[in-house]
């Protein structure tokens, strides 16, 4: 069996990416031919070391590209890459081969499927966020803060502006979807998708073929089994990752103001300013190397996660479970699937401040962190989610596609 793994980004610089390059050096490791196809690089050392041969197109993130026409041309249809991922193809058993598309949003777009199915590829999607559905891939309004119930691109929908940039912006994005789903056929035509948590595929299953197979296949996450920390003797409420709206860092600050409980914010982003506005004697530390990350947890007493969208697969509780820190997180993200409340973490009320408030105000006793933070350590560590499982999961789903299981 061959593997075609397609990607906007050659390197990791998030989860997508993250998971993109994982599998295919973990499938190429398992004795499958894998290709690795993406638009902006430059690739990752790891996947030419691990035998995976790499196409990169040598494009601009469409964010970043400072041609803003060819911008805007290239995210609704990315001809140059179609093109070079049809020559790519060219010679390969269709009937011994699978397209695994990742993230096509930031560079790709719809076309590189296109290219795919018209050559009668079969093709897996993994959903890592909700572009496949939304146009502005999260189900949330940036301008309300709240989750959105509006069916994609009805006409409330466009009129409303959602978007965390602008309207124009929003309404190009609802013109892309169009072309996505009508000429490139996404979600339509794709045979396959993998969904990362039940959240996720609760919320998209009504905008997917009903012929379509669905497989839940969890992000993987390499750690190193340590000592489990001892949470009860840190003091500060962490919160890890990019400051944005959506990711409720203001909500956090507030909270922990108003129970005078220390915070410490691990990235930064723009929403910095309003979360020392809200309050001056948190610690925000800025952008900090990977390796520095976990000396946040060890003095921590909990990780918290305000996530105000429906975030598909957060995998920080999780990490922070792999070492005994237990987790205060949103009910509205599928982070919840991590956190057995009262047991192995606690859940409160999405973008409430009196719930994470008293969410807080619980992680005072001793006695209940140590518990929750124990519980969280073994939970964890019966079922790790390892790169070798995942590998072995997307092996299954793939026979299943091509025909040779049922």
């Amino acid at each position: 069996m061959r593997v075609v793994v397609i990607n906007d980004f050659a390197y990791v610089n998030g989860g997508t990416a993250a998971v993109a390059v994982a599998s295919a050096i973990g499938l190429a490791r398992q004795g499958y031919q894998v290709s690795y196809f993406s638009a902006v690089g430059p690739p990752d050392g790891r996947l030419q070391d691990s035998g995976v041969e790499v196409f990169c197109a040598g494009q601009h993130e469409i964010l970043k590209d400072p041609n803003r026409l060819r911008a805007a041309c290239q995210g609704l249809w990315n001809r140059a890459a179609a093109r070079n991922l049809a020559l790519h193809l060219n010679g390969m058993d269709r009937e011994n081969t699978i397209i695994h598309l990742h993230g096509w949003s930031k560079a790709l777009s719809a076309s590189v499927l296109r290219a795919a199915i018209d050559r009668g590829f079969k093709t897996v999607c993994t959903l890592h966020d909700y572009f496949a559905a939304c146009p502005n891939g999260g189900f949330f309004d940036h301008r309300s803060l709240e989750h959105c119930h509006k069916r994609p691109l009805s006409f409330a929908c466009l009129a409303r502006n959602c978007d965390s940039r602008n309207y124009v912006h929003k309404l190009w994005r609802a013109a892309r979807q169009v072309v996505q789903q009508r000429i490139g056929g996404l979600p339509g035509a794709i045979d396959a998708f993998v969904v990362i948590s039940r959240l996720s595929c609760d919320i998209l299953r009504p905008y997917l073929p009903k012929r379509a197979q669905l497989f839940e296949v969890p992000n993987p996450i390499d750690l190193p089994r340590q000592q489990p920390l001892e949470p009860e003797r840190g003091n500060s409420f962490v919160m890890i990752g990019r400051l944005t709206l959506d990711k409720g860092g203001a909500l956090l600050a507030r909270a922990a103001r108003e129970c005078g409980v220390p915070a410490v914010f691990v990235g930064e982003g723009p929403c910095r300013q309003e979360i020392a506005s809200a309050y001056p004697s948190a610690t925000i530390t800025g952008w900090v190397q990977k390796e520095r990350v976990g000396g946040f947890l060890e003095r921590a007493r909990a990780l918290v996660l305000p996530s105000l969208w429906y975030e598909a697969q957060p995998l920080v509780p999780l990490e922070a479970a792999s070492r005994g820190v237990p987790a205060i997180v949103s009910d509205g993200c599928a982070g919840k699937e991590t956190v057995q409340d009262g047991v192995t973490g606690v859940l409160f009320k999405n973008g409430d401040v009196s719930s994470l408030t008293s969410a807080l105000r619980r992680m005072k006793d001793d006695q209940f962190v140590r518990c929750l933070g124990r519980a969280a350590y073994e939970r964890y560590w019966a079922n790790p989610l390892t790169t070798e499982r995942h590998v072995a999961r997307l092996e299954q789903v793939y026979q299943a596609v091509l025909g040779q299981r049922n």
